[in-house]
């Protein structure tokens, strides 16, 4: 049964990921380059998580490959994203430097593109903490009132952040959980991919406001 409920998540979790792409292209003309960015990548993740369901239900036996190649890509969307993001020099170049170490981390530690990239994932987790956490910083200091709630970043970053400390053990530990065992843990990864897509479809159908 939990097995059942793990796979009717999944698919839940899947197609959440068309609600940002929609939510993009209702309010595309109030989207600014960045957010633009941001929707791309959000299409890019609904194209991979989709074709990995689909390779599945085909037989498609091994797929890491796939998620090696996708990892490498939000490192690269992520670091152009919170580069732009920061107004402030210091925090651009920590974003360069910690995608600089993360992408190190991965290329030393991911050698075999048939196994589930672990210690990448857990990278990436690890880098959008860290910067997702700094921009909330931003937010809460900034050098003109803005309502932060009404702003798309807000948002994104919001799900950004909870997605990846909720999954941040799992993308750990995973290659160490018996494979019987893991259905309990997909759930969670589900349920957090699902909030996530919700909070990022709320970020773009954001309007832009005006600062004071």
């Amino acid at each position: 049964m939990p097995t059942n409920y793990s796979r009717q998540l999944e698919i839940v979790s899947v197609i959440s990921g068309a609600l940002p792409i929609a939510a993009a292209v209702l309010n595309f003309r109030n989207l600014n380059v960045l957010l633009k960015i941001i929707a791309a990548l959000f299409l890019f993740s609904f194209i991979v998580d989709a074709g990995l369901w689909m390779a599945l239900l085909d037989g498609l036996k091994n797929d890491m490959y796939v998620i090696h190649v996708y990892i490498v890509v939000s490192l690269i969307f992520y670091t152009i994203i919170y580069h732009k993001l920061f107004e402030k020099k210091l925090l651009k170049n920590i974003t360069i430097i910690f995608s600089c170490v993360a992408a190190i981390i991965m290329l030393i530690y991911n050698h075999n593109l048939n196994e589930y990239p672990s210690v990448s994932n857990t990278a990436l987790g690890v880098f959008l903490i860290t910067l997702s956490l700094c921009y909330f910083y931003q937010l809460l200091n900034p050098q003109e009132f803005v309502h932060i709630e009404k702003q798309g970043p807000f948002w994104i970053n919001a799900g950004i952040l909870f997605y990846s400390a909720v999954n941040i053990f799992l993308f750990m530990l995973l290659n160490q959980i018996p494979q019987n065992d893991r259905a309990g843990f997909y759930m969670i990864h589900s349920i957090s991919n699902i909030i996530a897509n919700i909070l990022y479809s709320i970020g773009l159908l954001c309007k832009p406001q005006k600062t004071s």
